[in-house]
């Protein structure tokens, strides 16, 4: 039966509200998610919370009550709380209806299938987390293999990116790992590399992307590094006609991956 936390006091809480904080969540390696839709598209994957918390007045709610069972069932905790304290684990003032605590997942480059997936997706240094949400987003809705992360990047199971991914996190595996680690692994098997960059005359819809493409996308504020660059096989641009001298990050590569896309498909 769930059990019911009313007090901020509450060790739990103080706990759970911990993990909005890097430290914290590498610590405990464990992540808040928020929202009906999203825990609801983890437990469909096969993902649940070791704990789930949520409001008394969602509890009639039938995939609510479905999420409860299946947490208890499978050895997590339920926990039934006030809006008050949902919205500080959440740090929002509207808080969603459900709040889960999930353990880590983590992926290596060893254990990616390449040949599952025509599409890849590979971002170096990405900072924002609505960007990595974005490219999560773009990545599930392209079937793409996963994201992989290069270097010094915004952490996957920060409480915004989780948000931004609307559920992607779930769906598409993410991996971080070093470049170094990266092209070896890359040149271990089949794999085409493109990167998109400024100094390129290849136009994007006039390439031909060989499969799995993996798509490479530079920081957003300092682009790729020139080492970089020359270890792909095939440097691709998207024109501007405007002003602006280059796309989101996010959006470029959702450009890109429905380019190859629509190649698959062709």
């Amino acid at each position: 039966m769930p059990r019911e936390i009313t007090a901020f006091s509450n060790p739990l809480i103080k706990r759970v509200r911990e993990l909005r904080d890097k430290r914290h969540r590498r610590e405990q390696r464990q992540f808040l998610a928020e929202g009906l839709r999203i825990l609801t598209e983890a437990r469909e994957t096969g993902r649940l919370p070791q704990t789930l918390f949520y409001a008394a007045a969602s509890a009639g709610h039938p995939l609510v009550n479905a999420l409860s069972i299946d947490v208890e069932a499978a050895g997590g905790e339920s926990i039934q709380t006030t809006p008050d304290i949902l919205s500080k684990l959440s740090g929002k003032d509207n808080p969603q209806a459900v709040v889960g605590v999930f353990d880590e997942f983590a992926s290596s480059l060893d254990a990616l299938e390449r040949g599952k997936a025509d599409i890849w997706l590979v971002a170096e240094r990405l900072r924002d987390p609505g960007n990595l949400g974005t490219i999560l987003r773009t990545g599930d809705a392209v079937g793409a293999g996963g994201l992989i992360l290069i270097g010094e990047s915004v952490d996957p199971f920060s409480v915004e990116a989780v948000r931004a991914s609307m559920g992607a996190l779930f769906t598409v595996p993410v991996v971080q790992a070093e470049w170094s680690e990266f092209v070896p692994w890359l040149r271990s098997g089949p794999g085409q590399l493109v990167g998109l960059s400024l100094d390129t005359e290849s136009d994007y819809r006039a390439a031909r992307y060989a499969s799995p493409t993996f798509l490479l996308t530079g920081n957003e504020a300092q682009g790729m590094p020139p080492n970089y660059a020359a270890e792909c096989d095939l440097l691709v641009k998207i024109p501007m006609l405007g002003k602006a001298d280059s796309l989101n990050a996010a959006v470029a590569t959702a450009v890109m991956a429905y380019e190859v896309l629509a190649q698959r498909r062709g």
